[in-house]
């Protein structure tokens, strides 16, 4: 029962969370947000006893957020950032909306099509340990993603530093 309510405030968070993210014209409101989202998924992720998860959860993408934040104040100064907001636009707001339905019905009717959802909702006992998971995500051999992680990292120092050097030019071109 303890389990049911958990889960219902953690969904109500991230329902609340991700619609203020959504909605609102302020960039730090919407990134303080997010994170408040990913925070609610560690949390399920901790209460479904997928502590890995959880912990991974935390550390990557909440840890990303909190850079997002860093850099943001470092690319773009305080005061344009506070003040910072964009305009609702219905035009914008109904075209993701069909764009949104569409993919929606897309990816439905690829898994009615191989009969995904019949092969996932049926009760298997084959169930995955975190051991295993660990070792796929931290393994080198066919199949496990380490390698796949050390490139996302290097892309993602890569665009850093270029970011870095265009607010840098930005800089130096409006002091000349």
């Amino acid at each position: 029962m303890g389990n049911t309510i958990v889960f219902a405030i953690l969904a109500a968070v991230i329902i609340i969370a991700a619609l203020a993210s959504v909605f609102t014209t302020r960039i730090m409101r919407a990134v303080t947000a997010l994170l408040f989202v990913l925070f609610a998924i560690a949390g399920i992720y901790f209460l479904l006893d997928y502590t890995f998860l959880g912990a991974a959860q935390l550390s990557i993408y909440a840890g990303g957020m909190t850079m997002i934040y860093i850099f943001a104040i470092q690319l773009v100064s305080r005061r344009k950032l506070q003040g910072m907001k964009e305009k609702l636009d219905l035009r914008r707001c109904l075209l993701a909306l069909a764009v949104s339905v569409v993919g929606a019905a897309t990816v439905i009717a690829v898994q009615m099509k191989h009969d995904m959802l019949s092969r996932f909702c049926a009760v298997e006992d084959k169930e995955v340990t975190m051991d295993v998971i660990g070792t796929a995500l931290v393994g080198s051999e066919k199949y496990q993603y380490v390698l796949p992680f050390e490139f996302i990292s290097l892309f993602l120092l890569a665009c850093i530093i270029g970011g870095l050097v265009v607010a840098r030019n930005k800089e130096e071109d409006k002091q000349s």
